[in-house]
């Protein structure tokens, strides 16, 4: 096992399926095509493009005009919070949000948006009843991640959308606006149900490169009626609300991508076997690891999420470490890398910052195998007892 190479890292991006790639291929050099152009070229792209479009409103049952092509999910999530929200509004998301949500918000309250931030409890969850409290007369917009991208936590998206569609309700005939519901699924989308009417939403964000599709790749569901406005101008693309020249050969593999996710047997059979071993690894560091700690809830969960804290140890420490074995983990989220700062989901769920500094995220993939998991149980431990004897923190 000495140079194996095992990557525990699919929250941060997973590899493109060799099919996903297939598909892309020939619109690189063959099928290269403007799909705004009117001429042959340009009508063979936009067929393609069409067709990835209704693979998408199919996984999310949705309308084909109601889904739109972006650059990924933070692209998406400031068109929803940037384009539908104005001065005077009030928006509820979450302490625990990713930066593609928290960072537009905080940029819309020095437009003059109020911004309620929830609390959730020790395991991540929110709660329906914070929500409903939180509603005031100029709620606009309530954005809810569907998994939190660092502990795995399934939030309650469709109880939520459930209370929204009641209060939206009692609204009608009154001069307050509707409250429309957005929800960050680019943790989700692998694991969880996405009917969009089912889970009560108005507004979904996905990303390609978390589902085994290419980077540079997402979707924003807006639900037709939606008043979204959209915040860069040039071309009439997407409804004029995302203009630019469509990036084909992402699209037609974030398509493909979905049409992987389509297969219900074969994501049934995938999602078990990541189970599996996500289950191993729970058994095996809290057995030969003394005062490891799980995070996030046990029960609603994603299948592939693994996050623990280690008392005693720098989480640095120990993802430098482990790379230097072959094995790929993250202390949190992609995006927060370089920070010095504790996880701001972790202080969220009330825990010690020096706890907190020591954690590890560690998220399987459909191609992880038992012999990775065997690799990674044997390499971890000796790695913190070796950290913990250096340690000041006793």
């Amino acid at each position: 096992m000495k140079n194996m190479k095992a990557y525990f890292d699919h929250s941060a991006t997973t590899p493109v399926d060799p099919e996903v790639l297939k598909a892309m291929d020939p619109y690189f050099v063959q099928i290269f095509g403007n799909a705004s152009s009117v001429h042959g070229f340009g009508q063979v792209a936009i067929q393609a493009v069409d067709q990835a479009r209704e693979k998408v409103a199919d996984f999310l049952s949705c309308k084909i005009n109601e889904v739109i092509f972006t650059s990924g999910a933070t692209e998406s999530d400031n068109i929803v919070i940037q384009g539908l929200v104005k001065s005077g509004d009030h928006i509820i998301t979450s302490v625990i949000e990713h930066p593609a949500i928290l960072e537009p918000c905080r940029e819309m309250e020095k437009r003059g948006v109020e911004v309620t931030y929830l609390k959730v409890d020790h395991n991540g969850l929110i709660s329906v009843a914070e929500v409903k409290k939180a509603i005031k007369n100029n709620t606009r917009l309530v954005s809810i991640m569907y998994v939190n991208n660092e502990v795995g936590t399934i939030q309650p998206i469709a109880e939520i959308g459930k209370l929204l569609k009641e209060e939206n309700q009692e609204r009608q005939g009154s001069k307050l606006s509707k409250i429309y519901f957005h929800t960050d699924a680019v943790q989700a989308a692998n694991f969880c149900p996405m009917n969009v009417d089912l889970l009560g939403v108005d507004l979904i964000s996905l990303s390609g490169h978390k589902i085994y599709g290419p980077k540079g790749i997402g979707v924003l569901y807006r639900r037709a009626g939606t008043p979204v406005k959209p915040i860069q101008f040039g071309g009439h693309q997407e409804v004029s609300l995302r203009p630019g020249t469509l990036n084909v050969p992402g699209i037609v593999g974030f398509g493909e991508a979905i049409e992987l996710l389509l297969d219900e047997k074969r994501v049934k059979l995938e999602m078990a076997a990541i189970k599996q071993l996500r289950d191993k690894l729970f058994a095996g560091i809290t057995k030969t690891i003394p005062k490891a700690q799980i995070n996030g809830d046990l029960v609603n969960r994603t299948p592939h999420n693994a996050h623990f804290s280690f008392y005693g140890v720098e989480g640095e420490s120990m993802l430098l470490l482990l790379d230097q074995e072959g094995i790929a983990v993250s202390t949190g989220s992609a995006c927060s890398s370089g920070s010095l700062e504790p996880s701001h989901v972790l202080m969220a769920l009330g825990m010690d910052p020096l706890l907190a500094h020591g954690s590890l995220r560690i998220t399987l993939g459909k191609h992880n195998t038992e012999e990775e998991i065997d690799h990674l149980l044997k390499v971890l431990p000796p790695i913190v007892e070796k950290l913990r004897k250096i340690s000041p923190i006793k």
